[in-house]
């Protein structure tokens, strides 16, 4: 889908570099909190090809903020779980945890095209709040005492914009980040992928599917996943020696799929979609924040697709940063809250560093050595139940902000560490007069306050809610299953408690009892009010 161009404004509060899924949803979080935003893509409209497929929970959750939730899981494939085969035998089944209770599954598939137009549409929800100019391309980028000029080519020649805020989501070939003259830091691997769109009907369960060594590719290594409208993304892994340029040739590619779709039983007639390649890297910025200038997805970091941490982190950064830049720019708190950002997700992108370069030296040894360790747990696992979770992928799960500086010591005694200051707020299914409804849905616009108690002292909300802070009254007839009381750590429903989650989910701070002094004392100490 191309879009026409439009005319840009000469000063907006907020200019994001790149129109993929992470800028069009940092568009439409920063819409929710009446934050306007001009978003400068290169392309005509929405990508080609799957590119990023896998969706986790914790990304269902960040786009259900701006309602973009429905339509990705009315579209998408959702899975709990896979396989992994050695040539023909089946060494590994994991599941990711799950339950019947959970708002979202642990993933979704779907092809990232999908999630650009999702989220594009939430975005224009807000009316002129956003403002999309496709087809244009930032050229310079100047950063001034109080904010960025910046350099557009457009459609109609080049045109000049002052923004208050910059922020870069345009790839892992960002030009704002070369304009700073930054450079990311960190490894990138030599062993390369091909990665194939195949349209073919199929049977078979959503799940994720590996295979090392496969009679089909000896050698090789072949993950697949399923996709809607009957799409297989197929991704493999080709000889060191061998030239990438000749690797993607169709010539080349398409035997290697048809072989494979053979040996595993899949006859249908099929077509190629998409062909490209990739190869892992594990790099980041040291910072996100250069003055008036913050960097986000894979224009901050660049990380391998095994464990999809790829566009999920980038949706993290979007979801962090939207509600401190808008409070930023409100004028509610002071801009070292920024800081925060940055010290959090680097942080966050380092944890999901270690987790990828141990899954990237697994699907892809770097040397004999990893390949011989490889070959050799792959041999055992076929008898051995022990050496099984060696093979897990390890999948993309939230990172907690160990030492944020947001972070309120705890006070009290609590029972489970699960929603500990730093954590992600658990989730949980409440009760109410309207039905059921889950914990995670209140979140993702204001601060919250979660009053644990049995409904004796409500002054306590009303003092929240007069100081600015959402009040979600939790009494025990409202957590039925006791899910609620459990998971934030309180020891019985005779107990009671304050728990203050940020607009992102995250906990900040929990303190026992219902004075609400020190969760107000809180918010002015750590630089969330100005």
């Amino acid at each position: 889908m191309n879009f026409s161009f439009t005319e840009l404004p000469h000063r907006v509060p907020v200019l994001i570099a790149g129109g993929g899924p992470v800028g069009l949803t940092l568009a439409a979080l920063l819409s929710r909190h009446g934050i306007s935003s001009l978003v400068i893509e290169a392309d005509e409209g929405y990508c080609s090809g799957s590119r990023a497929i896998c969706m986790s929970r914790r990304s269902q959750e960040i786009l259900g903020w701006v309602g973009a939730d429905k339509p990705l899981v009315e579209k998408g494939l959702s899975w709990v779980g896979g396989r992994s085969y050695y040539r023909n035998d089946e060494v590994l089944h994991f599941q990711m945890p799950s339950e019947p209770t959970q708002r979202f599954a642990p993933m979704v598939n779907i092809q990232q095209f999908y999630v650009e137009e999702f989220a594009h549409q939430a975005a224009m929800q807000g009316g002129d709040l956003t403002q999309v100019s496709w087809s244009s391309r930032v050229e310079t980028v100047v950063p001034q005492l109080h904010g960025v000029q910046v350099q557009v080519q457009t459609p109609q020649g080049t045109r000049s914009v002052h923004a208050d805020w910059v922020v870069a989501c345009d790839g892992g070939r960002s030009t704002v980040r070369e304009q700073l003259g930054l450079q990311l830091q960190g490894t990138q691997y030599d062993g390369k992928y091909v990665i194939v769109d195949i349209v073919q009907k199929t049977s078979r369960p959503t799940e994720r599917l590996a295979w090392f060594d496969p009679p089909s590719n000896p050698g090789s290594t072949i993950l697949m996943h399923r996709q809607p409208d009957d799409v297989w993304r197929i991704d493999y892994q080709i000889r060191d020696d061998e030239d990438p340029l000749e690797a993607v040739k169709p010539e080349n590619v398409l035997p290697r799929v048809q072989s494979h779709l053979s040996m595993i039983g899949e006859n249908e007639p099929w077509e190629p979609l998409w062909i490209s390649i990739y190869n892992a890297k594990c790099l980041t910025l040291p910072s996100y924040r250069q003055g008036r200038v913050l960097f986000a997805g894979d224009a901050a970091h660049l990380v391998p697709i095994f464990g999809v941490r790829g566009l999920n982190s980038g949706l993290d950064d979007a979801g962090n940063l939207a509600w401190k830049l808008a409070r930023v720019i409100e004028g509610s708190s002071p801009d070292r809250l920024l800081d925060s950002y940055s010290a959090e997700r680097v942080h966050a992108t380092q944890e999901n560093i270690a987790y990828g370069a141990k899954s990237t030296e697994f699907m892809a040894p770097p040397n004999f050595a990893f390949k011989l360790m490889r070959e050799a747990t792959l041999r055992l696992a076929l008898s051995d139940d022990k050496v099984r979770p060696l093979i897990n992928p390890r999948q993309s799960t939230p990172i907690n902000y160990v030492g944020s500086p947001l972070n309120e010591p705890e006070a009290g005694v609590w029972t489970n560490a699960m929603a500990t200051p730093g954590a992600p707020a658990p989730e949980a299914l409440l009760s109410g007069r309207q039905g059921p409804r889950h914990l995670s849905s209140y979140f993702g616009t204001d601060f919250v306050a979660l009053v644990f108690s049995d409904g004796a002292m409500p002054h306590v909300g009303k003092t929240l809610v007069e100081q600015g802070v959402a009040v979600l009254e939790i009494e025990p007839d409202a957590d039925p299953q006791g899910q609620a009381w459990l998971r934030y750590g309180l020891p019985d429903t005779g107990a009671s408690g304050l728990v203050l989650v940020r607009p992102d989910g995250y906990v900040m701070g929990r303190w026992r009892g219902l004075d609400p002094a020190p969760l107000l004392t809180c918010l002015k100490s750590k630089g969330v009010w100005a």
